[in-house]
């Protein structure tokens, strides 16, 4: 079997994506798996050893662009057995239909009958989790999914991490909290940062060190972290975010010894990488996208009109996330995750 996965265009779904391609190894061990993606999920998809390799998909999310569909399809002709759409956008199913792949599977979405030839109908009830839809994708229709379920796990290259390391003059002398304070989806996922910098504040007197990752939108939020931090504390937080490629970023934080992040791409890829984690919650529910991972926390309060999904605040007051105080968090890592037993 030779399958083509169109891939999602989050870092986070594309990153539990990875339970579909462990259930189709499970089914088919022969079989060679292909991701068409954005460059950007390169990092992730080479760090998943189901996946044979990452083709390019250069449109933006949301670009139509027939002709490079159409293109890119053509492009692929005959080389494949099956296609699985993670999308649910009729734009997804244009490459694999122009390709002539024989069996084009996806869920119903947006009017695709005719472009896909193995069209599921989604119940929601039955499949309440993201990976659950992504995982039944592997099997016939109907078919019950095998428990229990598999987790992303990232593959780290140590030669790869140690270069990294390198680069930022990082030193792993103390143990590291990696922080992950952005989220691209909106204001309603992003912890204060004065709740932030109060965790970092303990840990560093504790005796950690505190790495702050996340893209360039969050390298603001950073600074205002860092910037809370008094002078003598401010020197043990540095600042990664925007600084780093997202391969970089992956293999500097397999070295955290344990992680505290919103409910982002980042904190899947945390969960990914085993390390020990706190996910916060605010307008959305870990009865949807949780952190796959055995050592995790998540803490949230739960509040009458959470979860909404919005990405900004109906009422104004994000009081969700601006009411979660930082010693939940700080018990939830303690549970994790012991302190040094000497502070240097």
């Amino acid at each position: 079997m030779k399958i083509l996965i169109v891939g999602p265009s989050w870092v986070g779904d594309m990153v539990m994506a990875q339970t579909l391609f462990q259930c189709l190894k499970q089914r088919y061990p022969e079989s060679e798996i292909d991701v068409l993606a954005p460059d950007w999920s390169r990092p992730i998809l080479e760090r998943m050893p189901e996946v044979r390799k990452a083709l390019s998909f250069p449109l933006g999310h949301g670009v139509l662009e027939l002709k490079t569909r159409r293109k890119i399809g053509k492009s692929l002709a005959g080389q494949y057995d099956q296609a699985i759409l993670l999308p649910n956008s009729l734009k997804s199913a244009l490459v694999p239909f122009f390709a002539g792949i024989p069996v084009r599977t996806g869920w119903k979405g947006e009017m695709r009958y005719g472009l896909l030839n193995d069209v599921r109908i989604l119940d929601k009830e039955r499949y309440p989790l993201m990976i659950e839809r992504f995982m039944a994708l592997a099997y016939e229709p109907g078919a019950e999914l095998v428990k229990p379920y598999p987790q992303p796990l990232l593959q780290i290259d140590p030669a790869s991490r140690e270069s990294a390391l390198g680069k930022f003059g990082l030193m792993l002398d103390r143990p590291v909290l990696a922080l992950c304070p952005g989220a691209e989806f909106g204001e309603a996922k992003r912890w204060p940062s004065e709740h932030y910098a109060k965790v970092a504040e303990l840990k560093i007197r504790a005796g950690w060190q505190v790495w702050l990752f996340g893209s360039k939108n969050d390298h603001a939020v950073g600074e205002e972290i860092r910037a809370r931090l008094i002078p003598g504390l401010r020197e043990e937080a540095m600042n990664l975010a925007g600084e780093t490629s997202l391969a970089e970023a992956i293999d500097l934080m397999s070295c955290a010894a344990a992680v505290v992040s919103n409910d982002s791409g980042l904190m899947h890829v945390a969960a990914a990488l085993n390390r020990p984690l706190v996910a916060v919650y605010g307008s959305t529910s870990p009865q949807f996208t949780p952190p796959l991972a055995d050592q995790v926390e998540v803490v949230r309060l739960g509040i009458e009109c959470s979860p909404c999904f919005d990405r900004t605040c109906r009422f104004g007051h994000y009081n969700c996330l601006r009411e979660l105080k930082p010693r939940p968090v700080v018990e939830a890592l303690e549970r994790l995750v012991a302190d040094p037993v000497e502070v240097q």
